[in-house]
């Protein structure tokens, strides 16, 4: 036996009940309690006073756990209609082929719903409200473009609903949670009061006819209206039971809260006993009350009738039923049968007569309207429960479907949170070439997405929690790569020697980028084509060794006569006569050693270390990968992809290359398999992988 408990927060009283379905669809109470606030905390169905309202259900929680000897840790809770608003909207899936219908691609569908609606709303949203769902109905299910009444277990291509979704602003949804949560309790499900109220007011076989449901509470008097089998709308009026006290606490000078045991008791009673503020002791007959009330049950009943007849496409409804503790007052139905031009009999109380299917394991319970939303509000448990799970985003409140397999991730690519701010960005690569070879220098890495639940650290892959609180700050880009020709590793050890006449001399090799001679501090830019040269001309040397020499005289390379423009490799010879020298490395200098002042200024290049020179360069070049392209050649659903850019590559950047919807799951699990294992967004890809990534049916 698993309980439920519901919460009816009302303006007045806070009613909790719990119970559980049998299989016979009898639904069973096994603990009831009602407690009125303490203070008016409540207006208009909305929280002003969270603590208060929050001690209130602390004392309704404790009082039913002790009724039932077990905690209650989870609930049922649902909104007074106050600013509502509502959207109808069509919906449709296809099958790639035929298929049976079940209850999973019911609920998806729901879900499609509700989604198309909240697109609708935001669209056309005029008012400073942000809106969040909480409740939906379907007026008509379609299968193969035919209307059915349930498409569960047909075989179908194609299935499709007209669905009527409610919201209310996010500050009234807010409100419940922070309540609920501060007396202990985490939200199980969240309806709307007048769904809750025609679940067990107006069975389905009746919703045939053109039916309306009056929820008069304290604060508002929701209205829902069915028609054809269905329900076709939902509204409210700020004007409720409230009003009627009001009226009775100004004529009699007594608080709200004897007020409201006056207007109880002229309910059932001939004549009332009160006490004023001045302990006076007074009786009144009942009637007396019901003439004080008379005018203000007048303007209420009007504006009912008034939106019952909007709602309706400006005509009156077959019939009306009334249930909530307002509805209650001497008058009441027989002025709102009046104003909707219906005889006295087709409005009436729903009490008793509807609550046939519920049975009360306490005693004392009298069935009443009172109890018709509080028990419809745990019924809608076992009806819209279905897979949903409610969490904050970012401060924004999610609703995802919920197929015991959700993780951060999910709620991220639902609130359309960039999948590539999920992870660690490089910087800018740099890509050029080296003698023909492609190269890349890397960027810096980024610092990764920040991730908690509830405050404490967690990471993209950690399972979700009914109502928790996630937020992402998102990665960052790591720094551009800067790379110098003075750190490739070929720059490192590209020298050559020459025997200049008869006197080795060390020069370093020249790098040519896009075809002009660079120095070693030159940053290589993206594309660059870079050449290292073996080779010098006998002018380069002349110039590299700082001599002027005389030209009339003749030059040999490697014992042949030679001219400027002639090449000279690693250890060829040179002969001429030099005239004079000028500021020169020291392989130069070495050459004439009577030049000691310019030897003295110079860098010994001749006694260096060139294999440790080697080794640092090769080491400031770590970065730079030696392999082609450094690609990664996957398949993708038998498609081959190829990762490019990167160092390595995990499974979200596959994303990058592919066309893949991720809004697209329509409440679907997306499967993510590498080489037929499951796998995370983050798991490292290798070349060669086979990658199937897909929607999950339900």
């Amino acid at each position: 036996m698993n309980n439920v408990f519901g919460l009816d927060i009302g303006t007045r009283n806070v009613v909790g009940t719990v119970g559980y379905r049998t299989e016979e669809e009898q639904f069973v109470v096994v603990a009831q309690y009602m407690k009125q606030h303490e203070t008016r905390a409540m207006l208009d169905g909305q929280i002003h006073d969270i603590g208060r309202v929050a001690r209130t259900i602390g004392v309704v929680k404790k009082e039913l756990e002790e009724q039932t000897g077990a905690p209650l840790s989870e609930v049922c809770i649902a909104a007074a209609g106050r600013v509502l608003k509502t959207v109808t909207t069509h919906v449709e899936y296809e099958y790639a082929e035929e298929s049976v219908v079940t209850g999973e691609d019911i609920h998806t569908l729901n879900l499609l719903g509700v989604e198309k609606a909240q697109e609708n709303l935001k669209d056309n949203n005029d008012t400073k409200y942000k809106f969040y769902c909480v409740g939906y109905s379907v007026v008509k299910y379609y299968l193969n473009d035919e209307v059915f009444i349930s498409l569960e277990g047909h075989k179908a291509n194609k299935i499709g609903e007209d669905i009527i979704v409610t919201f209310l602003p996010e500050d009234v949804v807010d409100g419940l949670y922070s309540a609920v949560g501060q007396a202990g309790l985490a939200v199980a499900n969240m309806t709307l009061e007048p769904i809750a109220a025609i679940n067990v007011a107006i069975p389905e076989n009746f919703r045939m006819l053109n039916i309306a449901l009056v929820d008069v509470g304290a604060g508002t008097s929701d209205i829902s209206i069915t028609k054809e089998g269905s329900i076709i709308a939902y509204g409210m009026i700020p004007h409720a039971g409230d009003e009627l006290t009001e009226v009775i606490v100004q004529h009699y000078l007594v608080d709200f809260k004897t007020a409201e045991a006056m207007k109880l008791a002229s309910t059932t009673e001939d004549e009332i006993t009160y006490e004023d503020i001045m302990s006076i002791s007074h009786t009144i007959p009942s009637e007396e009350l019901w003439e004080l009330v008379a005018p203000v049950v007048d303007k209420i009943t009007s504006e009912v009738a008034e939106k019952i007849k909007e709602l309706n496409g400006d005509k009156t409804v077959s019939a009306c039923f009334v249930v909530g503790g307002g509805g209650k007052v001497h008058g009441f139905t027989e002025k709102l049968a009046e104003y909707l031009d219906l005889p006295k009999e087709r409005v009436a109380l729903r009490g008793e007569e509807v609550l046939k299917e519920v049975t009360f394991e306490q005693e004392d319970i009298k069935k009443d309207p009172l109890l018709v939303t509080p028990i419809g509000i745990c019924l809608n448990y076992y009806e819209q429960k279905n897979n949903f799970i409610m969490v904050r985003f970012n401060g924004e409140r999610l609703k995802l479907y919920d197929n015991n397999r959700l993780t951060i991730v999910d709620a991220a690519l639902q609130a359309g949170f960039p999948n590539d701010q999920l992870f660690p960005k490089r910087g800018m690569p740099i890509n050029f070439t080296v003698n023909g070879s492609a190269r890349i220098a890397r960027g810096e890495a980024g610092e990764p997405a920040i991730v908690t639940m509830n405050g404490q650290p967690a990471h993209i892959n950690t399972p979700l929690e009914p109502n928790c609180e996630i937020t992402i700050e998102p990665s960052t880009t790591g720094e551009a790569a800067v790379y110098t020709v003075g750190q490739l590793e070929e720059y490192g050890r590209m020298s050559m020697t020459l025997i200049v006449n008869n006197q080795p001399v060390t020069c370093p090799k020249f790098v040519e980028v896009n075809g002009s001679l660079e120095p070693a501090s030159y940053e290589i830019k993206e594309g660059d084509v870079i050449e290292t040269r073996n080779y010098y001309t006998v002018s380069q040397v002349i110039e590299f060794m700082d001599v002027e020499i005389d030209e009339d005289r003749e030059i040999l390379v490697n014992n042949k006569p030679a001219d400027m423009d002639t090449l000279v490799y690693d250890n060829f010879s040179i002969e001429w006569t030099v005239l004079s020298f000028g500021v020169a490395p020291d392989d130069v200098n070495s050459y004439n050693a009577t030049e000691e002042a310019v030897t003295e200024n110079g860098t010994d290049y001749e006694n260096r270390s060139e294999e440790d020179e080697a080794v640092g360069n090769a080491q400031e070049a770590s970065d730079v990968s030696e392999t082609v392209d450094n690609r990664c050649i996957v398949t993708v659903n038998g498609e081959t992809v190829e990762l490019m850019g990167k160092e390595s590559y995990i499974f979200v950047d596959i994303f990058d290359r592919i066309t893949f919807d991720l809004n697209a799951g329509r409440g679907r699990a997306i499967a993510t398999m590498v080489n037929g294992m499951d796998a995370e967004f983050s798991q490292e890809l290798h070349d060669g992988d086979r990658i199937e990534l897909y929607w999950k049916e339900n």
